[in-house]
């Protein structure tokens, strides 16, 4: 088990590692520079690539020790779990199929875990990893950026708060255009791996970016699905994974009232580069959303007219302040809510330093989401066979 490396100071960066997001990888970068930006984290080691050529040349660019950088997981987990320096918390940014046995991997070294999504490339596997975080008293965090944005929080606060009423209605799209033809076949990197089934899953676009828009919901709503109905397409042919979903979503009763809802995800949509959109409605009003204009959240009281929030500016409370950063007006978007997930582990890793424990209050989304995202997923694969038969995601 990794010590806490004799730190005396909690404040002292956190050392950490990476697996994953060697040269040509998209996500590696983005999670080093949220990790970057607030300062929390001091990237110190990494298998960076499956390839070992690809590996060292990955981890000299980004100015790694050569002795810290390493040919797999199962390596770096164990020469650095015996260091006195070794890594706190590692980031895992392989493609899906490699995100449980590495998480596993770490966890049982004793530690923490900040992963991208989705948890694993199955629900099976996210069961047992779930057990395996419980078990190990590591933090493990589950990358779902979009709820690290000011707004989002601020939306989320303004349900608890009961502004919406009673939530009736949950709607969420997330298209792109960028696998509108089928560039897998040419070679390219990021599509090879998110349509093969081998390395991504049970789903394609369902599972890329379909998680992302049915987490964003249920962490505004505080709402899960109970079933789901799912049409699952693929318009390329020869793809083996879906491009483009249609899901009718059923969620839990509360207060004697059951909300409804209703998910498109595309990446065969020409004309959208990364289009998700939240809307949530309720018996007193209305919110919407949309990620790529983020600093702004439209509210709209039933009966009244609409009004506008700002990141930062009047109408918004302390939920969308805590995770700003900039005077209104001053663009955050992407990196700074990936920011905020990291900025927020961190204040959890440092508190567990020496045998603390983790703070309560936090908003990060965990193993439990992890599990939630899967049993999406696969019922909504289950559902698409059956000709989008009602499927249950607790008899998954």
């Amino acid at each position: 088990m990794v010590s806490a490396g004799k730190q005396d100071d909690r404040n002292a960066p956190i050392r950490l590692g990476m697996v994953g997001g060697g040269q040509g990888a998209f996500i590696g970068g983005v999670h080093r520079m949220a990790s970057r930006l607030d300062g929390h984290y001091q990237l110190v080691a990494g298998a960076l690539s499956s390839n070992p050529e690809r590996a060292r040349a990955s981890a000299a660019e980004l100015g790694l020790s050569p002795d810290r950088s390493y040919g797999s997981f199962e390596e770096m987990a164990e020469a650095e779990s015996a260091r006195e320096d070794g890594i706190e918390a590692v980031s895992i940014v392989t493609p899906n199929h490699m995100h449980f046995p590495a998480a596993k991997t770490f966890l049982e070294a004793g530690i923490h875990v900040i992963c991208d999504k989705p948890m694993t490339s199955n629900l099976d596997d996210a069961k047992k990893l779930a057990e395996i975080a419980e078990k190990s008293g590591r933090l493990f965090v589950l990358t779902h950026n979009y709820s690290g944005y000011p707004l989002i929080r601020q939306a989320r606060q303004m349900v608890v708060d009961g502004v919406l009423g009673e939530i009736t209605l949950i709607q969420a799209e997330y298209p792109q255009d960028w696998l509108t033809e089928p560039i897998e076949a040419e070679g390219q990197k990021q599509a090879s791996w998110r349509t093969d089934p081998k390395q991504s899953g049970a789903g394609g676009a369902i599972g890329d970016i379909g998680t992302h828009a049915y987490q964003l919901g249920s962490f505004v709503s505080g709402l899960k699905a109970e079933s789901v109905a799912a049409d699952l397409d693929h318009f390329v042919d020869g793809r083996k994974l879906d491009d483009n979903a249609h899901v009718m979503l059923r969620y839990g009763e509360r207060n004697g009232r059951r909300a409804k809802g209703m998910i498109w995800v595309s990446q065969v949509a020409p004309g959208n580069e990364n289009g998700l959109k939240l809307r949530i409605y309720g018996t007193k009003g209305g919110l919407e959303w949309e990620q790529e204009n983020p600093n702004y959240l439209r509210y709209t009281p039933f009966g009244e007219p609409t009004r506008i929030l700002t990141r930062g500016g009047p109408g918004t409370g302390e939920a969308a302040a805590s995770v700003t950063r900039i005077p209104p007006g001053h663009p955050e978007g992407y990196l700074e809510a990936f920011a905020t997930l990291y900025t927020e582990a961190a204040g959890a890793i440092r508190a567990m330093r020496g045998g603390g424990s983790r703070p309560e209050g936090l908003h990060l989304p965990d193993v439990s989401d992890g599990v939630d995202g899967l049993r999406f997923v696969e019922a909504c694969v289950k559902s698409s066979q059956a000709d989008a038969a009602w499927t249950r995601l607790n008899s998954l």
